[in-house]
């Protein structure tokens, strides 16, 4: 099937399926090498990328839209999804740069076409655990690939701005919830968890202060143990306590860093 069959098979599914005028974009974490990575699509359609993102069904909830959005792009399900903001500005969709697209694939739509109109988009941010995502491209999109936080290349309309309101609400989420489950394997050090803060941060802590702190939570467990192969003493191995853990997501916590 050529790239114009394709487009035009996914507008008409989405025009009979779909809410008009309505998206949902996502902000895909992932923690590695001490580094933050976010999940982007390399569209078909143009030499930009983008935020995995898509529709909702016109009966569908719409943290299920968001949920099985995620699914089709990581492989994954049951992770840590969060609402965070609508993005409404008259201008945000870049309507020129879809005309292009679809004249440049002698498609003809009618003006009032709902792919023609503003788009309001809710954004959502995931944290996954890098290792356990098999990142997926779909049928508009030619990749999909992490890209280390620092380096993230142009993005369409204002996904770019998207980006930054989901790092700034992560930061915010800091102070009053914890972080790490969905980002860490099972089991890790103390110093895997403080570089995991300071990525998001973008800033050092105090090694003495941050153990302190994330002991006095409660929520981790200390493994007998221990990280083998360092040039210094192996480290102990920490895990989560999930019940603990989830009851400080619901509770939230009392921090400032």
């Amino acid at each position: 099937m050529d790239s114009n069959e394709e487009l035009v098979r996914f507008i008409d599914r989405a025009s009979s399926l779909c809410m008009p005028s309505l998206s949902i974009d996502c902000v895909i974490f992932g923690f590695h090498s001490n580094q933050l990575k976010v999940l982007l699509l390399r569209l078909k359609y143009g030499p930009n990328w983008s935020l995995p993102g898509g529709f909702i069904y016109r009966q569908e909830h719409i943290d299920d839209a968001a949920n099985r959005i995620l699914m089709e792009r990581t492989g994954l399900n049951k992770i840590f999804l969060r609402q965070f903001r609508i993005f409404g500005d008259p201008g945000r969709s870049d309507l020129n740069a879809m005309s292009t697209v679809l004249e440049a694939e002698k498609i003809r739509l009618d003006g009032d076409h709902w792919v023609l109109q503003r788009f309001l988009t809710v954004g959502y941010y995931a944290l996954v655990e890098f290792s356990h995502v098999q990142p997926r491209a779909d049928s508009i999109s030619m990749a999909c690939e992490w890209a280390d936080l620092h380096r993230v290349p142009h993005l369409i309309m204002d996904h770019g701005a998207i980006l930054e309101s989901a790092l700034g609400t992560l930061r915010q989420q800091l102070n009053y919830q914890p972080i790490g489950y969905n980002l860490l394997p099972a089991k890790f050090t103390m110093p895997e968890l403080q570089s995991l803060y300071e990525t998001i941060l973008d800033k050092k802590l105090d090694r003495r202060n941050f153990q302190r702190r994330m002991l006095g939570y409660g929520i981790l467990k200390r493994l007998k143990e221990t990280r083998k192969g360092g040039a210094h003493k192996a480290p102990y191995l920490y895990s989560f306590n999930l019940r603990r853990y989830r009851k400080a997501l619901d509770l939230g916590l009392q921090s400032s860093w």
